[in-house]
């Protein structure tokens, strides 16, 4: 435990790909980024290590993660601006990835929905960052939010990572809790 009761919890900074039900086209995905190394423009180098698993719906995943990234989230500035720019790399080889059907970075997005909670989410939800292949982008509703991303994948822009020092700093929730006993 840190400050008051606080406790700090591995938050993993990832990109998460659904590659449907068959194995291979998540094991070529993870081809795709396994062992990219970018260096970063602090001048830090970050590799890309993949995992596949399948969700409950048995439809299988690939998860990217680039070393080097904070594991207990965005705690200050600088942090928010590496997995920022991490995410942007991510997505510029993801514009040239194997087959996929949607795909989110961020922090904690494995298994962010399963296919069909996505499917049942009418109108699509509009994360930040979420590429979807045109084909299921059309069976939703072809949503006006979102916008071309690569042959065959449209997407809402990335708006990258956030710093929130109130989520961060037992501090200044300790301020803020005592602001609000006044109201």
């Amino acid at each position: 435990m840190t400050g008051k009761g606080w406790i700090e919890m591995a938050w993993a900074f990832s990109l998460s790909a659904e590659c449907g039900a068959e194995k291979v086209m998540a094991e070529q995905f993870a081809q795709h980024f396994n062992g990219l190394s970018w260096v970063l423009s602090s001048g830090s180098q970050a590799q890309c290590h993949t995992a596949i698993f399948q969700d409950l719906e048995e439809n299988w995943w690939c998860r990217v993660c680039p070393d080097d990234t904070n594991e207990v989230g965005i705690d200050a500035p600088n942090i928010a601006y590496q997995m920022t720019e991490l995410g942007i790399l991510l997505y510029q080889r993801l514009q040239s990835a194997p087959p996929f059907r949607y795909a989110l970075a961020g922090v904690e997005v494995d298994e962010f929905r399963t296919y069909s909670e996505l499917s049942a989410e009418l109108p699509i939800p509009s994360f930040p960052g979420l590429v979807l292949a045109e084909t299921m982008w059309r069976s939703l509703g072809a949503s006006s939010f979102f916008r071309p991303f690569s042959s065959g994948y449209v997407w809402i822009p990335y708006e990258g990572e956030v710093y929130k020092p109130l989520t961060t700093a037992p501090e200044l929730k300790d301020k803020l809790n005592e602001l609000l006993v006044f109201q």
